[in-house]
């Protein structure tokens, strides 16, 4: 018989076993937070009654481990995580495979999320670095440590905003809870949490890596699409309303008309590579952030210090 929280968290754990760390952060947090204000508002009715003796009425009513785990996996199965793309051009030639990518709804949120990265990776970069100043500035003074653990939970309320963008473009399924903090710990224990866990230093060394990454993004990309945007349109540009392809030094310089197709096509190939390109990285990024803002998927500390 479960006889604490942490028991019954524990075991939901191993019943997910194998199933994806967002989907078992999500079950994990979710159960607690039932369970907890449950437990809280049953021993508010009667104080005379224990944990162990309330908790058996309450998972009945909630379910069991192994009840909870089938529900998720059963969820996950109908509920794709963010753009996927439909599964009905299976047997397409290498020719057909390559141009198809202007359909692939990843490819274009994969896109679009690297010429937004620069945007997010400067929001990130600034909050952390000014998070990071400030708390070691103020941690001489007594409202140090109460300021850090707001800059780290916000951190961590990056985090998750992060995540749901990232599930949404890059399309890989992403923690779709805030983390469990249960009214039955103390302000100490809760921040000694926000200390100990690893999610909290990993998200914050994410925040500062976006700058960089997102520069690069929007550079590569910005570059590209502009390039193979002007290759396809020098045809017009040059065949049709005489614009010089570019000058050097004052002197205009034209590219002879027997080019412009080959132009063209180059401009073709490149933007289609390029869409390639993005969705490639884009499924890169995604195990990055999947790797640094998920937990490892253990029984959140908390739960274990509110059960001593």
């Amino acid at each position: 018989m479960i006889k604490t929280v942490n028991e019954y968290l524990v075991q939901l754990k191993k019943e997910l076993s194998g199933s994806d760390p967002a989907v078992i952060q999500d079950a994990l947090v979710d159960c607690e937070e039932y369970l907890r204000i449950e437990l809280a508002n049953t021993i508010d009715a009667d104080p005379n009654i224990s944990e162990a003796d309330a908790l058996p009425a309450i998972i009945e009513k909630y379910g069991s481990p192994v009840e909870i785990a089938a529900a998720y996996r059963d969820i996950e199965e109908r509920v794709p995580a963010g753009i996927h793309r439909p599964l009905h051009l299976a047997h397409r030639s290498a020719l057909s495979r390559f141009f198809g990518v202007f359909t692939d709804p990843r490819a274009w949120g994969a896109l679009l999320y690297m010429i937004l990265s620069l945007g997010t990776g400067i929001i990130y970069f600034t909050w952390a670095v000014t998070g990071i100043s400030l708390s070691l500035g103020l941690m001489v003074l007594i409202i140090g440590i109460p300021f850090t653990a707001i800059f780290l939970l916000s951190i961590r309320g990056i985090a998750y905003l992060e995540g749901r963008i990232v599930e949404a473009l890059l399309g890989i399924r992403m923690p779709r809870k805030l983390q469990f903090n249960g009214s039955n710990l103390g302000w100490w224990k809760r921040i000694k949490s926000l200390f100990s866990e690893r999610c909290t230093w990993t998200a914050m060394l994410y925040s500062i890596l976006q700058l960089p990454l997102g520069i690069f993004y929007f550079t590569l990309f910005v570059t590209l699409i502009s390039v193979s945007l002007y290759f396809i349109a020098m045809p017009i540009t040059e065949g049709v309303l005489n614009i010089p392809a570019f000058d050097a030094d004052g002197t205009d310089y034209h590219v002879a008309t027997w080019l412009l197709p080959f132009i063209f096509a180059v401009g073709i190939m490149l933007i289609t590579a390029t869409m390639h390109l993005a969705k490639l990285l884009g499924r890169g990024h995604a195990k990055i952030a999947k790797a640094m803002l998920v937990t490892d998927a253990n029984t959140p500390k908390q739960s274990k210090s509110s059960d001593n």
